[in-house]
């Protein structure tokens, strides 16, 4: 493989929206001697109601039927299919934990060593082969054993490894269904993967022999779900409806290093001898500082920013890497396309205000703003430039 392509979200995006733009993204830019693959921060480094929208007034809770969690739960899996390996590479950005003084064998190893060691029981199996994935089980099994993620993962493993087991089960599930989904296979509904997840936690927790039958059953449920909070009153919808692209917004310009690492993680991870990374609206900012801020070497050679804020921040003062008068480092790549459509209040010219590295192609969506800004997918104009730049 040549080249891979690292498409990275803007403002605003969760995992629904996300896994239909990367869908678009693949289609479009797939080719035998390249890749596309997805860089989703916005779950883990976006923002949301820590403290469930109190400080919102009139922000109450609602109770019943499906919640906002549920939701969000089924879109995580769709990106789960697209990147088995997403939950393990954000478990391999957290801190190392504190070691003792004591001896044997540190627990990032008996983790991995173990994950290496992990053959699904009788049970398990026999479940896999009910629904006709005994090999894609196997294929996947082997993907996640060998992946860079479950490494990094490892090296941030407590005593306990609880969370870290029960995302390798979740990834192994995660690739042995789409596997299956990309040979035409039927796909199986939600009740179907929890129990295939359900065996694999089983067997990877029960390898301790330190959990008893009932904290085993309830280890492969999931850990943790958040409270659902939704609006009661006009300012709670308001509040709900601006918090995802203004608080993102917000939240990269206070606390951006955690969404600046997933991407740098994500471009190691990437295969191929050269990198092009393929970035929209405020994740090209986040691109433009990690590539000021981080020398990633000559394999990252080219930057596509579509309807960024880059130049703008760069010019009230507000970009993270680099202060006017200093410009971009030599280490930035010198290939920048930057494309913006005039009608997106959020796009922004590039070439002037950086005119070393970057090109700008001005295109139209045909749309008004806030929808324009989110229109660059489906214009043919966005696709004919970014090909012909990729050559």
């Amino acid at each position: 493989m040549e080249r891979s392509i690292v498409f990275v979200h803007g403002t605003g995006v969760r995992a629904t929206s996300y896994n239909a733009t990367l869908d678009v993204v693949r289609a479009a830019l797939d080719k035998p001697d390249r890749e596309v693959r997805g860089c989703f921060w916005g779950a883990a480094e976006g923002a949301k109601f820590v403290c469930g929208g109190t400080s919102v007034p009139g922000y109450r809770t609602s109770g019943g039927g499906r919640t906002e969690a549920d939701d969000e739960d089924i879109a995580v899996w769709g990106v789960l299919y697209a990147d088995f390996g997403y939950e393990l590479r954000l478990l391999g950005l957290r801190p190392a934990p504190t070691s003792g003084m004591g001896r044997g064998t540190p627990p990032s190893r008996r983790f991995f060593d173990a994950i290496q060691a992990f053959r699904p029981s009788t049970d398990a199996v026999a479940v896999f082969r009910g629904y006709g994935l005994l090999d894609d089980l196997a294929d996947a099994l082997r993907a996640v054993q060998a992946s860079p993620e479950l490494r990094d993962a490892a090296a941030t493993v407590d005593e306990n490894g609880y969370e870290h087991r029960h995302a390798v089960a979740r990834a192994i599930v995660a690739a042995a269904l789409s596997a299956a989904a990309e040979r035409g296979a039927d796909a199986v509904d939600g009740v179907a993967r929890d129990a295939l997840l359900a065996m694999l936690s089983s067997d990877l927790h029960s390898q301790s022999r330190a959990l008893p039958g009932k904290v085993r059953q309830a280890a492969v449920k999931p850990a943790l779900r958040a409270l659902t909070r939704r609006a009661a009153n006009q300012r709670g919808a308001l509040s709900d409806g601006v918090l995802p692209m203004t608080g993102d917004i917000l939240r990269y310009q206070a606390r951006g290093e955690g969404v600046r690492q997933l991407i740098r993680r994500t471009i190691e991870h990437a295969p191929g001898e050269s990198v092009t990374v393929l970035a929209h609206s405020l994740g090209g900012v986040a691109c433009v500082d990690l590539l000021a801020m981080e020398d990633l070497g000559r394999r990252v050679d080219q930057l596509i920013t579509i309807g960024s804020q880059a130049p703008f921040f760069y010019e009230c003062g507000a970009l993270a890497s680099v202060e006017y008068p200093e410009t971009l480092p030599g280490h930035f790549p010198r290939r920048w396309l930057n494309i913006y459509d005039p009608w997106d209040l959020l796009a922004y010219r590039a070439a002037k205000v950086f005119p070393l590295h970057a090109s700008d192609v001005e295109v139209s969506n045909g749309q008004p703003f806030p929808f324009a800004h989110s229109a660059y997918w489906t214009n043919s104009t966005v696709w004919d430039a970014v090909r012909t730049w990729l050559g």
